[in-house]
């Protein structure tokens, strides 16, 4: 394989979905919505069904066109990220595994929307009453610590990113 860092994308998705499958089947039993208080006060897991994007943004517009530009932006940010990752060096570990942990999440999203309409948020964090984190799932958890990654890295290796925009010899 010439990028074992795609296994990362696999485990994220299978992860994923194992866990949407778990929570569907556990907490919306028989149409009937459960919550299980993890530690009380700060976090439980309960079923959502979410049409918008990472954190419930955008579930809220209605508009015919919405799934397929939500699915078109996912097509094009995993085209983005596969086009990028070939242009790296797989000695950048950080960088692959930031890449391919976010297309993994992309991807985990991408394919509920397109299977079931929607995508299966479960994860709560809130402090008592006064603060709610919007409701998500392990796909957006894996989006937002890749793109951690992908900053932590751009910081760490800020040469890299020079020697992409640098002319090449004989240019000025």
């Amino acid at each position: 394989m010439k990028n074992k860092f795609y296994l990362v994308t696999l485990a994220v998705l299978v992860v994923d979905h194992l866990t949407k499958w778990l929570v569907s089947s556990w907490l919306d039993s028989y149409g009937q919505s459960r919550v299980l208080d993890v530690v009380p006060g700060y976090l439980r897991i309960s079923y959502i069904v979410n049409s918008g994007v990472a954190f419930g943004f955008f579930r809220d517009i209605q508009s015919v066109w919405k799934p397929y530009i939500l699915a078109g932006m996912a097509v094009v940010a995993v085209l983005v990220i596969l086009v990028y990752s070939s242009r790296m060096p797989l000695n950048r570990t950080l960088l692959q595994i930031a890449l391919t942990m976010t297309m993994g999440g992309i991807l985990g999203n991408f394919i509920d929307r397109v299977v079931h309409g929607y995508v299966v948020d479960f994860i709560e964090f809130h402090v008592k009453d006064s603060f709610y984190w919007p409701t998500f799932n392990l796909a957006d958890s894996a989006i937002t610590i890749g793109i951690a990654l992908l900053l932590i890295d751009t910081v760490k290796n800020p040469e890299a990113e020079e020697e992409l925009s640098t002319p090449l010899a004989g240019e000025k």
